[in-house]
């Protein structure tokens, strides 16, 4: 869910997500094991070496965590070309195991308009899994992310796709993405700016990502979401 925006001199924000997922309705046993809920915390910050961005997803069963998943990235900037640095770390647990350890290390190229409201960064990555066990440790990923705020405010469309190689799925190929629309509630007349709550959707596109019950990540899926964030 890399959604940050995309730029140094944009402003800091913490947001806390609640996703309720769409995807054991729609493809029923084989996504039995998928949650329904997940919380997201997500975090953005710039200063005057660049930004550090983080997040971390919950999946929220019956009475337990069954996972969390993490990402950090950071981007470091000394000159005024929009090109950045990119290190970066993806991890977490699940009641199974550990997720497959990956670090990222490249480049990023980062562009926003005057007003912030739109922003778009392109990043390409040397990618490497500690873990796997099946294929090779080192790949690369190409990750796009924007976010466009319009209508006077209203709405936010933001999201990321990633495509990445890995020779251990069918194609050697990982493709992802999650769109995200939040309606912005302060943004009406009658509601007060201090009410920081959206209500939205986010849309899970991806191919070779997902794990279904038969345990084969070689298959298309698109997965909704009900969700509501809450800005501080």
């Amino acid at each position: 869910m890399l959604l940050a925006l995309c730029c140094a001199n944009a402003q800091a924000q913490l947001n806390l997500q609640l996703h309720y997922d769409l995807g054991k309705t729609i493809y029923g046993d084989e996504l039995s094991a998928r949650p329904h809920l997940t919380a997201t915390l997500e975090n953005f910050t710039p200063d005057k070496w660049g930004s550090t961005y983080l997040f971390i997803d919950a999946n929220l069963a019956d009475n337990k965590m069954e996972s969390a998943y993490a990402e950090i990235a950071r981007e470091l900037k000394f000159w005024k070309a929009p090109v950045a640095v990119h290190i970066e770390y993806n991890g977490g647990l699940a009641d199974g195991g550990s997720y497959n350890d990956a670090y990222l290390l490249g480049g990023a190229y980062n562009w926003a308009s005057k007003d912030f409201k739109k922003t778009f960064s392109v990043q390409a990555l040397y990618r490497y899994l500690a873990n796997q066990t099946i294929g090779t440790r080192h790949s690369w990923q190409l990750t796009t992310v924007w976010g466009i705020n319009f209508a006077k405010g209203m709405f936010d469309f933001k999201g990321y796709t990633d495509l990445a190689h890995d020779n251990s799925v069918d194609g050697a190929l990982v493709f992802s993405s999650e769109p995200q629309l939040w309606f912005n509630l302060n943004a009406l007349k009658c509601v007060s700016d201090d009410m920081k709550l959206s209500v939205g959707t986010e849309l899970e596109i991806s191919n070779n990502f997902v794990w279904p019950s038969d345990g084969k990540n070689n298959r298309f899926y698109v997965i909704p979401t009900i969700a509501a964030k809450w800005t501080f």
